[in-house]
């Protein structure tokens, strides 16, 4: 009975092909997978690929990638771009972003965001894609996490609706979700041939909404020819919701000084307002604006609206205290009266204040009305004698009584032309 023993000593060596077989497979496998692990890119799309769909974004990266794991992990991704599916805007650009985040971090799968390190090269972040995509996002979704080693970014910009803000410094130290937190900020706001570079130091009791807001430092509003620089102080508190981002219970104090020429005129300015910033467009309504000059800056109060989007937009409505020492002087009695000159001032256009603004003056019964291109009418307060007698505008001037040259006019009505403005 031989056959029985021949069959069982020939099954064990039928199974080993299929072992050897089983191995060379894991191990191509294994092979395969250590490769792809390998390779950077690859590694870097499943984290975007993951992180996009946690946050409803495309998000993709087609430079060169980099990571490591021994000690602290990290992820270097280039040429990024972040979009909401079907948006032909992306919310953002950066053409490199670099996380370090400790194991603990990896490990928890989203349940803990402890960060060690976040920097951003050239971030591009578009307002009004942003805030479409924000509207999207439940409450409960949007997470502080915590950066135990910072935030570093250069040469950041922002844009809205006809303005931007350029060649953005930061340095955020670290940040908690319910400490405060300080910073440095630099850059500089662009609409149209204005400029206006700041330096701040900027803190916040903590990163949420309601949160106390603080900046101080220099800003500067460079329109040739001229020059507005300012230390400035700005408090609020941080708001968000459907009607935008910004701060409430806006407060602003500056000392400034107006440069233009040989001119340079020391003013005092405080502004207090609610501040928005929606769809790409930055408005501050209600304002309110005190300004305590000499010489060429008057000193006045008023309230009203400002607007910056495609176009500039301010409506004051207010009093001046005195006529200032610098402007042309008024004919008796208007010039010798002490009272104030309540005015309405309205203007649209660019941000370079070139455009036609639209003034009215009122004292003891005189009334003016009238239209004017500040460019041109500073030019003719700074020629004094040397300028033309009348100044660079439209308008009308009705008064019960004025003094001219020894003459006294009553019931007079004088009207005003130039080529150069045109009605808004």
């Amino acid at each position: 009975m031989p056959a029985p023993e021949t069959r069982q000593q020939e099954r064990p060596r039928s199974r080993r092909p299929v072992v050897w077989i089983a191995i060379a497979v894991i191990v191509l496998l294994l092979l395969l997978a250590l490769r792809w692990v390998s390779q950077p890119s690859q590694i870097a799309g499943l984290i975007l690929r993951q992180v996009g769909h946690a946050l409803g974004l495309e998000i993709t990266a087609r430079g060169a990638s980099e990571y490591r794991l021994r000690g602290t992990p990290m992820l270097a991704i280039r040429d990024v771009v972040a979009r909401q599916p079907g948006a032909s805007t992306p919310l953002l650009r950066a053409e490199r972003i670099r996380l370090e985040l400790p194991w603990s971090t990896v490990r928890a799968r989203g349940a803990d965001l402890t960060i060690t390190r976040i920097e951003l090269d050239a971030p591009q972040v578009d307002i009004a894609a942003l805030q479409r995509w924000l509207a999207t996002r439940p409450p409960s979704k949007t997470r502080i996490p915590t950066l135990t080693d910072g935030l570093h970014m250069v040469r950041g910009r922002v844009t809205g609706d006809g303005w931007s803000v350029e060649a953005i410094d930061l340095d955020l130290p670290d940040l908690h979700p319910q400490q405060p937190a300080k910073a440095q900020l630099r850059g500089r706001l662009i609409s149209g041939e204005v400029r206006v570079p700041f330096d701040l130091d900027a803190a916040m009791t903590r990163p949420a909404a309601g949160a106390g807001v603080g900046l101080s430092g220099d800003i500067s509003i460079q329109s040739k020819p001229w020059t507005l620089a300012t230390d400035t102080t700005l408090s609020g508190r941080l708001h968000s919701g459907d009607d935008g981002v910004g701060l409430d219970r806006l407060r602003v104090a500056a000392d400034a000084h107006y440069r233009n020429g040989d001119a340079d005129q020391p003013f005092v300015l405080g502004l207090a307002g609610r501040l928005r910033m929606h769809e790409g467009d930055l408005d501050i309504a209600p304002l309110g604006l005190a300004v305590r000059g000499h010489g060429l800056i008057p000193t006045l109060d008023a309230r009203g609206g400002f607007e910056l989007g495609d176009a500039l937009a301010m409506q004051l409505d207010g009093d001046i205290a005195q006529w200032p020492e610098s402007w042309p002087a008024l004919p008796a009695p208007i010039g010798q009266s002490t009272s104030s000159l309540p005015f309405q001032l309205m203007y649209r256009g660019q941000a370079d204040l070139s455009a036609v603004t639209s003034l009215q003056l009122h004292r003891d019964g005189t009334a003016f009305d009238g239209r004017f291109r500040l460019p041109q009418m500073l030019n003719w307060i700074d020629a004094g004698a040397q300028g033309s007698p009348l100044p660079p505008l439209d308008g009308r001037l009705a008064s019960p009584r004025i003094e001219i040259a020894g003459v006294v006019l009553e019931g007079i009505e004088i009207q005003f032309g130039d080529d150069a403005p045109t009605s808004p």
